[in-house]
């Protein structure tokens, strides 16, 4: 058995190592296979990335003093990537699939007790001119930090405000359109409908689907490379670039403390189900290696106690509040980008039981390949109102191929 391991294992890697060694063997991050049928009716490209992460955080003390550093070294995503067209090239595909512990990291029940490897799995159809139709498992059009890819950061990770907030992906559908109000005024809208539950459902529906809609208005015209769901100005924009953008999410029957996200709301009779209503609103601007991003989030409930058939409250709720999230950054000619976060979570003490929460990061960022290959390292201050505050640092190494 190890002897037929072994000889498979060596005709993947004489595979692999043939290809690379082809003329038309793609660049360097530009994915590991890039195939095309020899009738020209499907594609694909396979592609890899990971991100090795290190931190330490230290936690003030009575004295003010940070100390009992905490380290921590892993594997923060690992992740293949599959995506092409099928038929025609206006019938394109995306599948990502994780396979690092955060990435497949939350299997119960609800997921018939399995891991989570499944990212996204999704088909889009360009039926009738600028129109497009998703179908399956993605991320839903929420804030713009969250659509970006984390291989694509400004900093090591995403803002407390996304943790919080965030809609994350779900299974459904989605309608994208987009026009040109001027010649250079671009207007996009994207129209979601999906099962409320989260990635990787298979028990259904146990509570109501989620809407989503979102409006996206770029004045000053298109971003060079779609540039806005990037961190970051890799492209030194060469005259002003300006996104301004909003979501509202409207999860009916949720029963999940954050809309499709967070902990099932369970009772002695079932499940809390409450209507649940997110609000996003986000900016990005970029010119000349300069780049700034700002999000606001707010999410409030129609009944944000979970309670037992007694009246008793299970402990579980909504997790009602807004954020506020700023980032700014300026990349040299070097390549060496540095950059700044500031980020406010306040939800409602009353319901929540949370104290506001304030973080402050400052960002270094080395990209060697854009964001196919660079080392990021960033310090971050957390402020809670009556808690002991911490220190974080962090360093990461990102790698595609």
């Amino acid at each position: 058995m190890k002897m037929k391991c072994l000889a498979l294992g060596l005709a993947l890697c004489s595979i692999f190592v043939s290809y690379s060694q082809e003329p038309n063997s793609p660049e360097f991050g530009k994915g590991l296979f890039n195939l095309i049928g020899k009738d020209s009716t499907w594609s694909a490209k396979i592609a890899a990335r990971i991100q090795l992460l290190g931190s330490t955080t230290w936690t003030e003390n009575a004295k003010g003093n940070f100390t009992d550093p905490h380290y921590n070294a892993l594997i923060r995503r690992a992740r293949l990537k599959f995506d092409g067209f099928a038929y025609s090239p206006k019938l394109s595909y995306k599948i990502e699939l994780g396979l690092s512990n955060r990435d497949i990291s939350g299997g119960s029940q609800y997921t018939s007790d399995a891991p989570r490897y499944i990212l996204d799995a999704v088909v889009m159809w360009n039926f009738y001119q600028n129109f497009e139709l998703w179908v399956g498992q993605t991320k839903l059009p929420g804030n713009i930090e969250r659509v970006i890819s984390s291989g694509n950061l400004q900093l090591v990770d995403r803002s407390l405000l996304n943790g919080q907030f965030t809609l994350d992906r779900d299974m459904g559908i989605q309608l994208r359109h987009y026009t040109y109000l001027t010649d250079t005024f671009l207007m996009r809208e994207i129209l979601s409908i999906s099962q409320g539950e989260g990635r990787n459902i298979t028990t259904g529906n146990l509570g109501g689907h989620q809407y989503s809609g979102r409006l996206e208005l770029l004045p000053f015209g298109e971003f060079e490379g779609g540039d806005e769901y990037s961190g970051g100005d890799l492209k030194r924009e060469e005259s002003p670039k300006l996104m301004l953008a909003a979501t509202y999410n409207l999860n009916l029957n949720a029963v999940k403390t954050r809309g499709s996200q967070g902990t099932y709301m369970e009772t002695d009779y079932g499940f809390h189900k409450t209507d649940i209503n997110t609000l996003f609103i986000d900016a990005v601007f970029k010119y000349n290696g300069f780049s700034f991003m700002g999000e606001y989030a707010y999410r409030d409930a129609q009944d944000p106690f979970a309670r037992n058939i007694d009246g008793s409250l299970t402990g579980e709720v909504v997790q009602v509040g807004h954020g506020l999230n700023l980032q700014t950054g300026y990349l040299f000619n070097s390549n060496w980008e540095i950059s700044g976060r500031y980020t406010n979570v306040k939800l409602d003490n009353n319901i929540t039981g949370e104290n506001p929460e304030n973080q402050y990061t400052l960002g270094l960022s080395k990209y060697i390949v854009g964001h196919k290959l660079k080392v990021q390292t960033d310090m971050s201050y957390l402020s809670v109102n009556n808690a002991p505050d911490e220190l974080m640092y962090r360093l990461q190494l990102d790698l595609h191929f």
